[in-house]
């Protein structure tokens, strides 16, 4: 099938977005919608003595100021994603600040008026008094028992602890050990910084009171649903929430923020359409953050160095707030820390603190990439401790393919995998046996040289459940209608190349549909890498039912029976003559009812799907300037099946490209003194660029999953997983062989990498 699954069919969005022709919400903008802005506080943490916005309302064009006292009917923006069995004390995100701001950048007015800069400048004259509060902005020295309170009445400013595994087992076999390995690690706070900026225009059916809102999401429904009965109070049916393109969300579109409720509120109010369109300093200041861990790892082994149990320390920065699934992402992450190895005992602690900084949440990977950096730097400091070879100390310990499936420690069942294969592949594609050569090559040049493996696992796939509605319209179109929402992956070509194995149509027959809650009925939306694992397989099972229709109503036309019939090319045809009857015949057939030609499939997933890799870093070293430049960059994945190879190099590309950006350059920096973030414009905080990155070596070595019917894994988070490991132990490869420096923290910098072959000189020189 051309056009069918595991072909290399361009993306059919591509031709809209090369040409500027997308339509993302800030195109969307009527002309004669009023603009607004959100007034920020500068301050860490503060209580609130007063806002006077008396000479910002009478300021010409300005239509309307909110401060938390005209906000008295909304709820808070809810934290949902709380752990079974964990107890936590509400620290919901009020949508405006009224007593007390708890990081810079939390909100205190919204204000709308005829233009942007009007806006602006009604925002810079209102007045805010405020008594300032000491503050904390390092989730370590939070803990303090005299550390600043974020919240009154909440000790040491834990959220809350959860543990998971068994710890009498866990210290009985660190008990037994012969070897025990420790190390420290810090998952630094990263800034999502997605192309397309977060956007709402909110407008309201004088008629009928109806609110619709345009915004950029990961999930129309999900953010209608939260919006309507958490904040605004009212029924969901009358809050229609539509999503047009969406350029990256990263996890951090998933949920509302207090913008979507501000303007709809406006809109009411005023009667007109407002729009907010969030400027790059809205995003670093209001938009949820990512990772933010700092944990202490400890891998018992015994003496044929074999993985006993694991012992993880986590302290999880929650930020000011506790955002809308914060309290999820670390659990998330910690059933995953066992990572791709056979280790019998597990003991995780995890707790999560609050802190006078934005609230963080759910960021590409949402707790699998930190785990992953766990236990593969743990276990590559193990064997360097050792002195045994770090791919012989993973072989020893996989869990193999005849183990599967596989419950580890803290309860995941691996379904499908074989980790020493795609290892072995790696291995063998990056010429790892010719490494020696290369390093002593780059010694000759004063140039210092490492590399380093990083083998993964993760869980995905399992969110849901995704209804698939596909129609045949008259025109021999196939409609798709569904929950998910497309954020650059490239649904709409996914999707039609499913339909095209069933329906045997070209994309350009396929019109995909997302983003509207009148549209479509429910949706789980797009997060955890289950568009394909879910939404996919639900269009698949859709697509076969709605093929059976067709073929049962061209049988009749044709006079053939239908176990006889095939769809290829567009057509019904009897397999082996010419004869024919096209699909939009057989849709303006009289027994082709509109209701017989929709056809819908729901998927409930049962269990996660489980791809796994191995990302193999190959890095230089400039030791006068502590530069780090990757050589050779080697990824071998396990997705299950390939629907699609483009669009599967394009995921594992950027989520590559997102991974070494935390590894080497990204941080979120806050000036302990005055609470500021530092890092707050793109001046101040690194993104990669394409100089940056490497050229990608990529293939598959695919073990179907066992978990749905076209075996296939999520994609979209495991470039992210595998990265960052991968490239710090990399650098640390280099750094012990040249100086015996045993770790270093994310990110890597040049400044980070000189100055710890400054400190290791010295220290060796006195």
């Amino acid at each position: 099938m051309k056009f069918g699954l595991s072909q290399a069919v361009a993306r059919t969005e591509d031709a809209a977005f090369l040409r500027g022709a997308g339509r993302y919400v800030a195109d969307l903008v009527p002309g004669d919608a009023l603009r607004a802005v959100v007034l920020r506080t500068p301050h860490a943490h503060a209580r609130i003595r007063s806002v006077d916005t008396t000479a910002a309302a009478a300021l010409r064009g300005v239509r309307l100021v909110l401060t938390a006292a005209d906000l008295a009917a909304l709820g808070p923006l809810p934290c949902l994603g709380i752990p079974r069995g964990v107890t936590v004390e509400p620290a919901d995100c009020p949508v405006l600040a009224g007593d007390v701001v708890r990081h810079v950048g939390d909100a205190v007015a919204f204000v709308v008026a005829d233009t942007v800069e009007r806006a602006r400048d009604a925002a810079e004259a209102i007045v805010v008094e405020v008594e300032p509060l000491p503050h904390v902005v390092d989730p370590v020295a939070a803990l303090s028992p005299d550390a600043p309170p974020v919240w009154p009445g909440r000790a040491g400013n834990v959220a809350y602890t959860q543990t998971l595994g068994d710890a009498a087992a866990t210290e009985r076999a660190f008990a037994a050990a012969a070897h025990v390995v420790e190390l420290r690690l810090v998952n630094q706070r990263l800034v999502a910084n997605y192309m397309d900026t977060r956007a709402v225009t909110a407008a309201v059916d004088q008629r009928d009171g109806r609110i619709t809102l345009t915004l950029g999401s990961q999930g129309s429904h999900t953010v209608r649903d939260i919006l309507a009965e958490h904040v605004l109070r009212i029924p969901p049916e009358r809050l229609r929430v539509i999503t047009p393109d969406v350029g990256g969300g990263f996890g951090t579109k998933l949920f509302p923020y207090r913008e979507y409720a501000l303007a709809a509120v406006a809109a009411e109010r005023l009667g007109r359409t407002v729009s907010w369109v969030a400027d790059r300093a809205d995003h670093f200041l209001g938009d949820s953050q990512g990772r933010a861990n700092v944990t202490t790892a400890r891998l018992a082994l015994d003496a044929d160095h074999r993985f006993l149990a694991l012992d993880v320390d986590m302290v999880c920065d929650m930020g000011a707030y506790l955002s809308c699934y914060a309290p999820y992402i670390p659990f998330a992450g910690a059933g995953m820390l066992p990572g791709v190895y056979d280790i019998p005992a597990c003991h995780v602690r995890i707790r999560g603190v609050f802190t006078n900084t934005v609230p963080v949440d759910a960021y590409r990977g949402a707790g699998r990439p930190e785990a992953s950096y766990v236990i593969e730097r743990l276990v590559d400091t193990a064997a360097r401790d050792l002195g045994v070879a770090p791919d012989d100390l993973r072989r020893r310990n996989f869990v193999a393919p005849a183990a599967m499936p596989y419950t580890t420690a803290t309860g995941k069942v691996y379904d499908t995998g074989d980790f020493a294969a795609h290892m072995a592949r790696a291995q063998e594609i990056a010429d790892w046996a010719g490494f020696p050569h290369r390093a002593a090559e780059a010694r000759h040049r004063g140039r210092l040289r490492g590399i380093a493996l990083a083998t993964y696992v993760e869980a995905c796939g399992a969110v849901g459940p995704e209804t698939a509605t596909l129609r045949l319209d008259r025109d021999g179109v196939v409609t798709v209608l569904i929950g998910s929402q497309s954020t650059g992956q490239g649904h709409a070509t996914a999707y039609a190349q499913i339909v095209a194995e069933h329906l045997g149509v070209p994309p350009s027959r396929v019109r995909v549909v997302q983003g509207d809650t009148d549209a479509i009925a429910t949706g789980a939306g797009t997060g955890g890498s289950s568009s394909i694992p879910v939404g996919g397989v639900a269009v698949d099972g859709a697509a076969n039912r709605l093929a059976e229709v067709v073929k049962a109503i061209a049988a009749d036309a044709l006079e053939a029976a239908a176990a006889d019939l095939e769809l290829a090319d567009g057509v019904v045809r009897i397999a082996g003559t010419d004869r024919t009857v096209s699909l939009s015949t057989v849709a303006t057939a009289p027994q082709a009812t509109p209701a017989r030609l929709t056809v819908a499939e729901t998927v409930r997933p049962k269990a996660a799907t489980y791809p796994n890799g191995t990302h193999l870093a190959e890095v230089e070293i400039d030791p006068e300037t502590g530069a780090v430049t990757i050589v050779r960059y080697v990824i071998v994945d396990d997705v299950g099946m390939t629907l699609n190879p483009l669009l599967l190099a394009g995921q594992i590309h950027g989520g590559v490209a997102q991974g070494l950006g935390q590894a080497l350059m990204e941080q979120a920096v806050y000036d302990r003194d005055s609470g500021q973030l530092v890092t707050a414009t793109l001046q101040d905080y690194a993104l990669p660029r394409a100089g940056d990155l490497p050229d990608f070596v990529f293939e598959t070595r695919n073990v179907p999953c066992a978990t749905n019917p076209l075996g296939v894994k999520g994609a979209g988070e495991a470039g992210t997983i595998g990265a960052a490991p991968a490239v710090i132990n990399a650098v640390v490869d280099a750094l012990w062989r040249a100086r015996r420096i045993r770790d270093i923290d994310m990110p890597a910098t040049a400044q980070a990498v000189w100055a710890a072959l400054r400190e290791h000189d010295r220290m060796h020189a006195l």
